[in-house]
């Protein structure tokens, strides 16, 4: 006759551990990556008596040539008929992802949008050690192949009719609605020029009661944001975070790459300066390095933010 031992306590745990390690890099790897989804907000930043205005913020798609549903879940986006595009960078993921946004973006042509640049927009990404991360933002930047970014923003600019707003503003009629926007390159690598947006947004002419400024910006980097304000911005959008990319259930992103509070590195919030109070949209993004091909707990995105007139 013989006996078995019931398993040590210790080793359940060591494989219930294991076991929900493995679902999760199932999930994050396998389908969350591609649970595309549009998060739809709205927030009150228009001249009083202002029509609703709709913005379809993009950013961080990373496109490698070979993600097809990608390309197609964004060319979709079209059919939203926003009124308005922003593009808050870090578009191209491999040195031949330019093929993949033409695809993506194509039925874009015609609506008025913005963009600037993150660095995956002129560098392609290299290989991180992830747990980098935790240490704060990420300070070295290894060479990396050279992207032909000139290709893409004429693309955005001549193909799309969209305006580049890397260290620079410019101005829209929506619907009636003025609406002056200024932006600048990305902070994280150290590339905006804050100094020069006084002057650009300057040579727009004087701002009326009835004017709207967004700020546009990759990284949320809080200089950035609190400058935004001192220059008039009504609402801010941005990318960069990733929203965490992989964030713990219940409690959200555990990295933000940037100095932005982590409760502010997805999503709509308000971000407060001097008593001003704004409207501050930092997207998830829809994409990934290729390096890092996982999404938990954060869902890649864009938002179809309404803005609304104040009061």
């Amino acid at each position: 006759m013989t006996t078995s031992r019931a398993a040590h306590p210790a080793l359940i745990a060591l494989g219930a551990v294991g076991a929900a390690g493995a679902a999760a890099a199932i999930w994050g790897i396998g389908i969350e990556r591609y649970l595309f989804t549009v998060r739809e907000v709205t927030a009150a930043a228009l001249p009083r008596g202002s029509a609703p205005l709709r913005i379809l913020h993009i950013s961080d798609v990373h496109m490698a040539p070979w993600q097809h549903r990608k390309q197609q879940w964004l060319s979709s986006l079209a059919a939203l008929r926003p009124d308005l595009i922003i593009n808050t960078g870090d578009n191209i993921g491999h040195v031949e992802g330019l093929a993949g946004i033409r695809r993506a973006f194509a039925p874009f042509a015609g609506i008025p949008g913005v963009f600037v640049h993150g660095s995956n927009d002129l560098h392609a990404p290299s290989p991180r050690n992830p747990l980098n991360y935790f240490r704060g933002p990420s300070k070295k930047h290894r060479s990396a192949e050279p992207l032909d970014s000139s290709a893409m923003d004429q693309f955005f600019t001549d193909g799309l009719g969209w305006h580049d707003l890397n260290n620079d503003a410019t101005s829209v009629t929506l619907g009636g609605l003025r609406v002056d926007l200024f932006g600048v390159s990305d902070p994280h690598r150290g590339w905006d020029e804050l100094g020069v947006l006084p002057d650009r947004i300057a040579a727009l002419g004087a701002h009326t009661d009835e004017t709207v400024v967004l700020g546009v910006t990759h990284a949320p980097y809080q200089r950035v944001l609190n400058e935004f304000v001192n220059l008039g911005a009504d609402a801010i959008f941005a990318g960069h975070t990733h929203g965490g990319q992989v964030c713990l259930p219940g409690f959200g992103a555990i990295v933000a790459n940037c100095d932005i509070p982590l409760k502010q590195a997805k999503g709509l919030s308000t971000w407060e300066h001097h008593g001003i109070r704004v409207p501050l949209n930092v997207s998830a993004g829809c994409g990934h390095s290729i390096y890092a091909p996982v999404r938990f707990a954060c869902r890649p995105e864009a938002t179809l933010l309404t803005l609304t007139a104040r009061g």
